[in-house]
């Protein structure tokens, strides 16, 4: 621990890997510590199951559950958009090389206490359950003017330029409150209602990106890791090795040191590792850091897949209940998987539902999802804080990520990483570099 290094980063959570990951690749020389015995931090996957109920304080889980082994439970599960910013991230790096994506099977969004699928063309637009016939011509039109529009050529705005508000955008296009509640939450992906009064481009893009990634592998926008998020962290470790970086687990950050307001180490014991940067989550900087709210997150260990009203019923889905479907700020987002994905055993299916917390009774708030799921074999809840730093870091040298929010998609996440990146690197990240798709690896499978 006695050399100097570039960055020292602290907690090996999913956005201080891929950080790893793209300073490594940058050259520079890194040390990665985790208080933990296990990667992921906040972000971890438990295997096996019999870790998960331990972490619970429940006694060892029913003979019934399987091999524990076969359990790979993440404890904030998110999906990678296709053609998304974090899977180009992981084709820079070079970590795909250790990883298989698989498709997640359907996208659906709650409308009226049912289920429905998230039309993605105009084809399925067009035999959507969601919506009636003149309203199904009007979200067409919407959808055939967002894929030709372009910020380069005014000819595309039809009279709504870049900087029109989301708002007067669906009004020129005479949708109703439905369409544009799944719209907004399940096509752009927003959390809540406050993208409705900024400008229409920043919709527009988000909307193409669910298009884009659509189109790679066909039956949804979304990818997940086999065997888990728990993958990736493992990757970018094995990756760390190539570039000469360092990882060490089950090693305590007990102090980070300062000389004249900026880092220069961390203690660990009665030993200082010297470094001039320290990149790390929330937990290891407490003093620097301020709540900004609660999310909830109930995982639940399910006999069945979720019945989504179709034939063959889908291992692998995601399901976005827009905000104003049940009086609520904030999304409550549901996602399940299953043996498909390497997560549970045969017959076994794992979900998650999580939304921000808005009253004194979070649990009472994620009923709306938890009622998909029923019956529910066991359910895990945690309430947690989320964190945001005080500050950018730029004079002292620390750089802290933001805590992961309640969605399921890792769109947000991947805006903090190339944050802190670009606080770190003092320009952002130029994603002109990446000139391959995930389909380059042979290790990709997309069906």
């Amino acid at each position: 621990m006695d050399e100097e290094y570039d960055v020292i980063l602290l907690g090996t959570g999913l956005k201080e890997c891929v950080l790893a990951g793209l300073l490594g690749v940058a050259g520079k020389k890194i040390l990665h510590m985790d208080r933990n015995k296990y990667y992921g931090g906040e972000s971890a996957s438990m295997t096996p199951l019999e870790d998960l109920y331990s972490k619970f304080n429940l006694p060892a889980p029913p003979s019934d559950t399987g091999r524990g082994r076969d359990w790979n439970v993440d404890l904030i599960p998110k999906f990678l958009m296709a053609n998304g910013l974090l899977v180009k991230l992981l084709i820079h790096t070079g970590v795909t090389r250790y990883l298989e994506f698989k498709c997640i099977e359907g996208s659906y969004v709650y409308k009226g206490q049912k289920i429905h699928k998230v039309p993605a063309d105009e084809r399925e637009a067009l035999a959507s359950s969601l919506m009636g016939l003149f309203e199904k011509r009007r979200f067409r039109n919407l959808l055939v003017w967002i894929n030709e529009y372009d910020e380069n050529d005014p000819k595309t705005y039809k009279d709504v330029p870049p900087k029109t508000r989301m708002i007067d955008a669906f009004k020129k296009f005479g949708l109703d409150q439905d369409t544009i509640d799944f719209t907004g939450h399940a096509l752009a992906l927003h959390s809540d209602d406050d993208y409705l009064e900024k400008p229409a481009i920043e919709s527009i893009k988000r909307i193409k990106l669910y298009s884009e990634s659509l189109a790679r592998y066909g039956k949804s926008p979304y990818l997940y890791p086999l065997y888990g998020l728990g993958e990736l962290p493992q990757g970018f470790a094995r990756l760390s090795a190539i570039y000469g970086g360092t990882y060490m687990l089950d090693k305590p950050a007990d102090e980070i040191v300062y000389e004249n307001g900026v880092v220069v180490g961390v203690r660990s014991g009665d030993q200082i590792a010297r470094c001039k940067t320290v990149i790390c989550d929330p937990s290891y900087a407490q003093d620097k850091v301020k709540k900004v709210g609660q999310v909830i997150r109930a995982i639940c260990l399910l006999r069945h897949p979720v019945n989504v009203g179709s034939n063959p019923t889908p291992g692998s889905i995601q399901i976005i209940i827009p905000q104003k479907q049940v009086q609520r700020h904030n999304d409550i987002y549901v996602c399940c998987m299953g043996q498909t994905n390497m997560v549970t055993p045969k017959d076994w299916y794992v979900a998650l539902v999580s939304t921000t917390v808005e009253t004194n009774n979070p649990e009472n708030e994620i009923k709306p999802g938890l009622a998909l799921l029923e019956p529910i074999y066991q359910k895990f809840v945690t309430v947690s804080d989320l964190y945001e730093p005080i500050d950018d870091g730029i004079k002292s040298r620390l750089f802290i990520t933001s805590s992961y929010d309640a969605t399921t998609h890792f769109e947000s996440t991947c805006l903090d990483i190339l944050d802190v990146y670009r606080r770190y690197m003092g320009e952002p990240f130029d994603f002109s570099k990446i000139t391959r798709g995930l389909d380059a690896d042979e290790s990709q499978e997309g069906q």
